[in-house]
């Protein structure tokens, strides 16, 4: 998946224009993210996606979308294109729809996690996956202006069709039930939070289908209210929830339904380390995970590497972003991946994140074992205390070559040295934040604060000075 961004969060072209980066068209509608820029996208989207084939349009559920949607539909159809647009969706559902149709390729109107006055684009092509590097050349090109784009000159290509395809969200939803393989929820109570977000298009429909006993939160669409204090990013009202419920486990999906967080039964947070680390376990069992591989980020807890490699596992770290777990997880043939933040990969189901999918994973292999989460959460790997700080710093050229300010270098090597393989130090520029982070995890919290502290002070005082 790629995801187009402006400045100043992607590459800033001509004229302020926006180019590919990592984080999307993620901010103000209006000012970041206009119709004039959607309608641009659109139309240097259909010269450079395959021809012959419909571009699939979904959206989440903010104000905004609407507006969005159109635009784009009309920078497609001026470039001659067919468009199929499928309403309220799950970012998931455009690239598993890309596949099981044939489609050139799809966008997602969203800004995941934001707040309702944002809003952005997210661009898959024909496998489902991000655009090839050259794909995002050729839409950055034909956005600078620049003549000579594959296939157009940026004039006229004629009219094309729009189709409403709202219909293919059922067969999103059959696939995820599909994946569950038979297994079923009777007699086991749940709490979804929905997040007013892409989650209630069909969220408490699939759950209800295996027999959950269920209560949702936030359950119907609300563009003024989407990710306002709840969802993945607010996971308090879930906790209450499954505690006054007696549930046995709860969900919480963030705007666009690509990642979750759950809460087990006793209100304990489990993030994406102890996911992959039930599903992982899950599959090794089987004999169903290619060289017992799990694909993570640098930000995975070390107790997560640590219990999984006594388990005979072997784990993978990617920089931070899911499109790099993916790029991983494709390169050694792995079968699960994903991130500490909910994003989670299986490439049994299509690799892209999913989080309703990861739900009813979760869900159905512990109902199935007769466990509750909190039953085996118990029995989880123990996380080492992690802290993380952030230093502003304002430069940009020192933020993102902090590795050549020496004293701070000799700082992060003396910690490494000093916790002696009990702990470990992260240092990375933000690629969206004058920021540059500071993790530090060990085994003992008096050494995590210590080290971090330090290292922050190192930071500040070294990339700051005048």
């Amino acid at each position: 998946m790629a995801e187009l961004a402006p400045h100043p969060v992607g590459h800033p072209l001509r004229g302020g224009v926006a180019g590919f980066g990592t984080d999307g068209i993620r901010g103000r509608v209006g000012s970041q993210v206009s119709p004039a820029l959607a309608l641009q996208v659109g139309f240097w989207c259909g010269q450079v996606l395959p021809a012959g084939a419909p571009v699939l349009i979904g959206m989440d559920s903010r104000s905004s979308g609407p507006m969005l949607v159109a635009a784009l539909t009309a920078g497609l159809t001026a470039a001659g294109r067919e468009v199929w647009t499928l309403g309220l969706c799950p970012t998931p559902a455009i690239p598993g729809a890309i596949r099981r149709l044939g489609a050139a390729g799809g966008l997602m109107v969203s800004a995941s996690h934001n707040p309702p006055h944002d809003n952005g684009i997210k661009v898959f092509g024909a496998s489902g996956a991000k655009l090839s590097r050259g794909q995002q050349r050729a839409i950055e090109a034909g956005l600078q202006g620049v003549d000579g784009g594959p296939g157009a000159s940026g004039g006229f290509s004629g009219t094309g069709v729009v189709l409403d395809r709202h219909d293919l969200l059922a067969d999103y939803q059959r696939a995820l039930l599909a994946s569950v393989r038979g297994r079923r929820l009777e007699g086991c109570r749940i709490v979804l939070d929905l997040c007013w977000g892409s989650a209630t298009a069909c969220g408490e429909a699939v759950f209800r289908a295996l027999g959950a006993e269920l209560t949702v939160l936030h359950g119907q669409p609300d563009g003024e209210r989407i990710n306002v204090g709840c969802g993945s990013t607010h996971l308090e009202p879930l906790r209450q929830a499954v505690i006054e419920k007696g549930a046995a486990m709860g969900f919480a999906f963030d705007g666009d339904a690509d990642r979750m967080l759950a809460v087990d039964g006793q209100g304990r947070v489990v993030d994406g380390d102890q996911i992959l680390y039930l599903w992982g376990s899950s599959l090794l069992a089987e004999g169903q995970l290619p060289a017992n591989r799990i694909v993570a980020t640098v930000m995975s807890n070390l107790g997560f590497e640590r219990a999984w490699q006594a388990k005979g596992g072997v784990l993978e770290r990617t920089a931070v972003g899911d499109q790099y777990v993916h790029q991983a997880m494709e390169q050694m043939g792995a079968g699960l991946g994903g991130e500490q933040s909910g994003h989670i990969l299986s490439a049994r189901h299509g690799m892209s994140g999913d989080g309703l999918l990861t739900a009813l994973q979760v869900a159905t292999l512990l109902h199935r074992s007769g466990q509750s989460l909190a039953d085996w959460m118990d029995n989880s790997f123990q996380p080492y205390p992690q802290t993380l700080v952030n230093v502003t710093v304002p430069d940009r050229q020192r933020r993102q070559q902090w590795q050549q300010c020496e004293p701070l270098r000799q700082a992060v090597e003396a910690a490494e040295a000093a916790m002696e393989g009990r702990g470990r130090v992260l240092v990375r520029a933000s690629g969206t934040e004058p920021l540059l982070r500071v993790m530090v995890e060990a085994a003992e919290q008096p050494l995590v604060d210590h080290w971090a502290s330090q290292l922050a002070a190192e930071a500040e005082r070294h990339l700051n000075a005048a």
